[in-house]
Parts: structure tokens; sequence; C-alpha cells
């Protein structure tokens, strides 16, 4: 077991991410009763996220959650999950899927693991990810004014002062609501 976690962590340290991954894979299935079964589990997960395959990412960590549900490091795969769907995240104007699964995931993380370093982390991304969803709302509400739809146009600004308060397009919003 160890021998196939320190082969998974030598081609980690040499950036060979899919070598990796097997052999992190490859300890946990052939040892699931050792202690180090999880461990590898979070590496295998870890080792996507680090290169940046976050679908891969996500399926091991979605297994990880599952099989190791009382895991010591529960609270950082929670928290290694939000990144990935935070990484995902390309602007406000696109797919909302990955900034709902991060807000989610970060919700989570602040509610059941509050004494952790993840969750102070999670609730700067909590406000990041609240900026971005305002940001979508003054966009579409920008396109409803430019469309002459008042009443959704005033309906996605009220929105923004009532549930984005602390948003920097809240001032933007009184504006347009006042314009």
């Amino acid at each position: 077991m160890v021998k196939l976690y320190e082969e998974g962590y030598e081609a980690f340290l040499d950036n060979d991410t899919l070598f990796a991954a097997k052999k992190f894979n490859e300890a946990e299935l052939i040892f699931p009763q050792s202690d180090w079964a999880p461990i590898a589990a979070l590496m295998t997960a870890y080792v996507y996220y680090s290169d940046d395959y976050y679908s891969d990412a996500i399926y091991h960590l979605k297994r990880y959650l599952k099989v190791y549900p009382k895991h010591k490091d529960i609270d950082y795969a929670h928290y290694l999950l939000g990144m990935c769907f935070y990484e995902n995240i390309i602007d406000e104007k696109r797919d909302l899927g990955p900034l709902l699964n991060a807000k989610k995931q970060f919700e989570f993380l602040e509610e059941n693991y509050q004494k952790t370093e993840f969750s102070i982390d999670a609730g700067f991304k909590l406000g990041l990810i609240e900026d971005r969803l305002a940001g979508k709302e003054m966009y579409i509400g920008r396109h409803y004014a430019k469309s002459q739809k008042w009443i959704a146009a005033i309906n996605r600004f009220k929105n923004i002062v009532d549930n984005y308060e602390t948003s920097v397009y809240v001032e933007e919003a009184l504006y347009r609501l006042a314009e």
C-alpha cells in the first residue's frame, strides 16, 4: 500500500498527473481496509484538481464523500469540491451551474464546519459568488431596460437591492430604479 502511495506521490511531484492518479487509485482499490485508502482516494481527487481536470476531481471527491463519510479530512474534501466548481465559473453571463454548485458547497462547508480554516475561505468565496450573481441580475436588468421591458428591468434591479445589498451593483441598481 505504502509503496503504491509513494509511487503516486513521486509521479505527482514529477507532474505526471495521470500516472499519479492511477497509482493513488490503485492503492485505494487494492487495500480498501487500510488507513491509507481514504487518503489515497483524496489524493486522487487532488491530483486531478491540481492539473485542472475538474470533472475527474469532482467524480472522485463525490465518491470519496460517499465511501468515507466519517473520515477526518471530510471538511477538506467538501472544500476541494467547492473549489472544483468555483474554478469552472467562467462569467456571470454564461452557465450558472458551476456558480450555484460552488455556492451550495461553500454554504454547506460554512454551516457544518465552522471552526475550520476552510470555512473562512469559503465565506470569502461566497462573497465573490454573491457579487457574480448580482452581476448576472444587473446584466439581465440592463438588457430588459435596453429592450424597454420596464417591469422586468425594475424587478431585476429591485432583486439586487433586496438580495445583494453588499454587492458593488447596488448603487447602479438604485440609480437605474430612480431613472
